[in-house]
């Protein structure tokens, strides 16, 4: 079976519901995995994607805040939602695809403007989240897997746009890739968007504080999409739609697309 899978960082799901459907129309993705949905479950304007062809969701949903959605053409069921770093938030959701395949979708919390924990709790609670994560994954190996969401994290130099600059802003500090690097590694997951783009600057975010973000292209790719090794190879045509950051109203992230062939 072959299937292509988007995530994307949408900023409220239902203030940018004719975003979804626009990208949902125009590009066919067969799972949209969606993060920060700021809705409750029962609130999600899931109608207008089943007349697209997406009637199969599993979510976790926050009044206001967090909230991560995998929308479906294809059946899927829920197999897991989890709580890390001591923190009741809507950050993961996990749902199996009849081909066996698991799909984790995760809002990795932002962790605040100080990379400080001493000084700033968000950092630490970030930090405590992906530790969780690990330790999670050491304990239940995961197999024909695939990990996708805002980790809010760019682990590479040239995944930022200056990477000396970027060294102590929180998304880019070496305690941060440390820490990703050791959840990726207790899940064997391969990044497959670095597997099929090995090299050159590549971007999913870029903020609103940039009157014009496009020329400026500060950007950083703080969304991912990863696949543990054992399916790894079947993994093909990555892509980030950077068009998307500049459709109207549009979240500051950009969708992030791979295909599998499974």
């Amino acid at each position: 079976m072959s299937f292509t899978l988007a995530t994307w960082n949408i900023n409220s799901v239902r203030l940018r519901e004719p975003l979804v459907l626009k990208l949902l129309a125009e590009q066919g993705p067969d799972v949209l995995c969606l993060q920060e949905c700021k809705s409750p479950v029962d609130k999600i304007p899931t109608e207008g994607f089943a007349e697209l062809g997406y009637r199969h969701m599993v979510a976790r949903g926050q009044k206001g805040y967090n909230g991560v959605a995998i929308l479906s053409r294809l059946p899927i069921e829920e197999v897991s939602s989890q709580q890390f770093g001591g923190l009741d938030h809507a950050r993961h959701i996990a749902g199996r695809l009849e081909n066996g395949v698991t799909i984790h979708n995760f809002y990795v919390p932002a962790g605040g403007d100080k990379p400080n924990r001493e000084i700033n709790e968000k950092f630490g609670q970030k930090l405590d989240y992906l530790t969780d994560m690990r330790d999670w994954f050491h304990g239940e190996a995961p197999e024909k897997a695939i990990l996708v969401g805002d980790l809010n994290i760019a682990p590479r130099q040239d995944d930022v746009w200056d990477h000396k600059k970027m060294l102590k802003v929180v998304s880019h500090t070496p305690v941060e890739v440390e820490h990703l690097a050791q959840v990726q590694d207790s899940g064997n997951w391969v990044d497959i968007t670095r597997q099929d783009i090995p090299e050159g600057l590549l971007y999913s975010w870029w903020s609103y504080r940039a009157k014009d973000w496009a020329t400026a292209d500060k950007g950083r790719r703080l969304d991912h999409v990863w696949a543990t090794s054992d399916i790894s190879s079947a993994a093909h045509s990555s892509r980030v739609l950077r068009e998307v950051r500049g459709w109207e109203k549009p979240s500051d992230h950009a969708p992030v697309f791979a295909s599998f062939d499974l």
